[in-house]
């Protein structure tokens, strides 16, 4: 169910920056991996407005953020549906410091949070394991920005984002409301 075209942090992360919009690629990826999670219907195009709301004032998109977006909510719903939890998160490559990882992985949870609270504030009914990820997810936000460029702290990233990316998961079984089958996953190009 994936593509050879995924996006990929960097890249996002180049084309945001160019069109001046004040968003981190892995907050961006997060909200919409919230929402999905928490139930919001694969049919609606709101997340559009949503974007516009939270990350440039209600202002449309400039076209190539615009078409980032569609690109990345498609392939969410694409990888989250993979039966071979093909899902990830959307941060900086291993390669890049600890330290930018980490502030990614805060920020990619805190716009988990933020996009499940905006589908799910009508209905805040949610399991005893939901309501932990979140709190765990509102943790992991607050984390302490200094890390060690260690082994230890490597292994600390790399057990948490796992964490996270399964929690994420639990959440979409849990909540998400997968498409009509008849329904078929777009790729945007």
């Amino acid at each position: 169910m994936t593509t050879e075209n995924n996006l990929d942090f960097a890249s996002v992360q180049a084309i945001v920056t160019t069109q001046s919009i004040k968003l981190h690629s892995s907050e961006l990826h997060g909200v919409l991996t919230g929402l999905v999670c928490s139930g919001f219907p694969f049919e609606s195009h709101e997340y559009l407005v949503m974007i516009n709301d939270l990350f440039n004032n209600g202002e449309g998109l400039p076209a190539p953020v615009k078409g980032i977006v569609k690109q990345m909510f498609s392939e969410v719903w694409q990888t989250i549906l993979d039966d071979s939890y093909g899902f990830t998160l959307m941060l900086p490559d291993d390669d890049d410091s600890i330290v930018e990882r980490s502030n990614a992985l805060g920020a990619w949870v805190q716009g988990f949070n933020l996009g499940f609270g905006l589908q799910h504030k009508d209905s805040p009914v949610v399991s005893e394991d939901v309501k932990e990820v979140l709190a765990d997810f509102a943790e992991i936000a607050n984390l302490s920005e200094e890390v060690e460029e260690d082994e230890a702290t490597e292994q600390a990233y790399f057990e948490i984002s796992e964490y996270v990316r399964i929690s994420a998961l639990l959440c979409f079984t849990e909540l998400g409301s997968p498409p009509e089958q008849n329904t078929e996953v777009e790729t945007v190009h």
